[in-house]
């Protein structure tokens, strides 16, 4: 596996229909991004992160170069910290490893390549199979604020998670 820039006319078509539902759009982006997911409003999106956050889009790419996963990393110049967020695998190949692989190459390109002191991402505690994805690739619990996110009638408490070197 490796990580690649995300090409929006190469890999939209990919990653679109990976988010089948508005519960698991919410539990991926928090509703910051559109649902359902439409070219050009996600291009803005993402645009909009970069302008706002810095934060640049990457996919993972199997040996093959089949895309089987989406994240945004940035920096926080301040603090020195590494963030991931938009963090999705194909459903198709969940199960596989390729989550923890994508987020240790993520980890690894935020404390070798940018410097990072540490890497963290937040991830709402209902969602326990990418908890779990993140424990297994060295990621640990910093803190969680409780009822941080209203969804329906539900408030999701937010886990924040840390990897350092």
């Amino acid at each position: 596996m490796r990580l690649r820039p995300y090409i929006p006319s190469h890999d939209f078509d990919s990653i679109k229909d990976w988010v089948t539902d508005e519960r698991t759009h919410a539990m991926w982006s928090a509703k910051h991004a559109p649902y359902p997911l439409e070219k050009e409003a996600f291009d803005k999106f993402l645009a909009d992160m970069y302008t706002k956050h810095g934060d640049c889009p990457f996919v993972a790419i199997t040996d093959d170069g089949t895309v089987v996963g989406f994240l945004c990393c940035g920096i926080n110049t301040e603090s020195n910290e590494a963030m991931l967020a938009f963090v999705i695998i194909d459903p198709a190949q969940r199960g596989k490893g390729y989550g923890r692989e994508m987020i240790q190459l993520a980890a690894k390109y935020c404390l070798d390549i940018l410097k990072a002191d540490a890497v963290q991402l937040n991830v709402f505690t209902v969602n326990e199979k990418a908890r779990k994805c993140y424990e297994s690739a060295g990621f640990t619990e910093r803190h969680t604020t409780p009822d941080a996110f209203p969804y329906g009638d539900e408030l999701w408490d937010r886990c924040n998670m840390v990897f350092k070197k």
